[in-house]
């Protein structure tokens, strides 16, 4: 008989974040275009699957706290701007549309996930917020045509534009080398880090594009790894979550 491991059988509860949209955006029947809509890019779900993990999607009507209590590990996904009320800041004229209610959902998420050692991986808004909830703040707007354009949403989105300089010794680097090359999609970036955050990954014009937390299972990427299909970075958030979920299990 063959061997079954316990990861197949039990594999990793990695929850991931959306959006809520009015159903319109999907072309829902007339009485029901103002119905809200849960959405998040499957590429998300699909990264965590071929990675060895369960995905589930996280809806912002529950206690962040409960979800936090079941989850192996935690997917804090892109989307629209956080709000600079949140790091001091007050909205600009480039700021897109902010939603606080996901702020305060996903902030809480993080919160959480980090006091009680969840793996997170945040993922372009996903790291921008990793670093205010840890205190840190944004850059909130990038121009276009300086440096490496990283608001251009012009290439395709599994486009490689530029090159990412790792640090050594760095959980970053044991992923991808001293260099990797991503897509860019962002018109925000990290400025100041936060409390514990620490810098790992940066553009050729020095903008920040990988964070950790010093001594937890966190990280922020400010590219899309889940484009690229089998990028490391998730097969290191499942690893961390079957580690987490393990370690749990033996505590009880």
């Amino acid at each position: 008989m063959d061997i079954i491991t316990t990861r197949t059988l039990h594999p990793p509860l990695i929850g991931i974040t959306g959006r809520r949209k009015s159903a319109g955006i999907v072309g829902a029947p007339h009485g029901f275009v103002d119905a809200p809509l849960e959405a998040y890019m499957s590429e998300y779900a699909t990264s965590v699957v071929s990675a060895g993990g369960l995905p589930v999607h996280l809806p912002m009507d529950a206690a962040p706290e409960e979800f936090v209590a079941r989850l192996d590990g935690i997917v804090i996904s892109g989307g629209d701007d956080v709000d600079p009320r949140r790091y001091g800041q007050a909205p600009g004229p480039h700021t897109f549309q902010i939603d606080p209610e996901r702020d305060e959902f996903e902030s809480a998420l993080i919160a959480a996930g980090i006091a009680r050692g969840v793996p997170v991986l945040g993922i372009c808004r996903g790291a921008q917020l990793l670093n205010v909830v840890r205190g840190g703040t944004l850059h909130q707007h990038l121009p276009l045509g300086e440096g490496e354009s990283h608001g251009s949403y012009a290439y395709p989105r599994a486009h490689r534009v530029h090159d990412v300089q790792t640090a050594p010794g760095s959980v970053v680097q044991a992923l991808y080398g001293e260099t990797t090359r991503v897509n860019s999609f962002h018109h925000q970036a990290v400025d100041v880090p936060g409390e514990g955050i620490v810098v790992t990954g940066n553009a050729p014009d020095g903008i920040i594009e990988a964070i950790e937390v010093r001594g937890v299972p966190a990280i922020g990427v400010q590219w899309h790894p889940e484009t690229f299909g089998g990028d490391p970075v998730f097969g290191w958030l499942v690893e961390q979550a079957v580690q987490y979920s393990t370690q749990s299990k033996e505590t009880k």
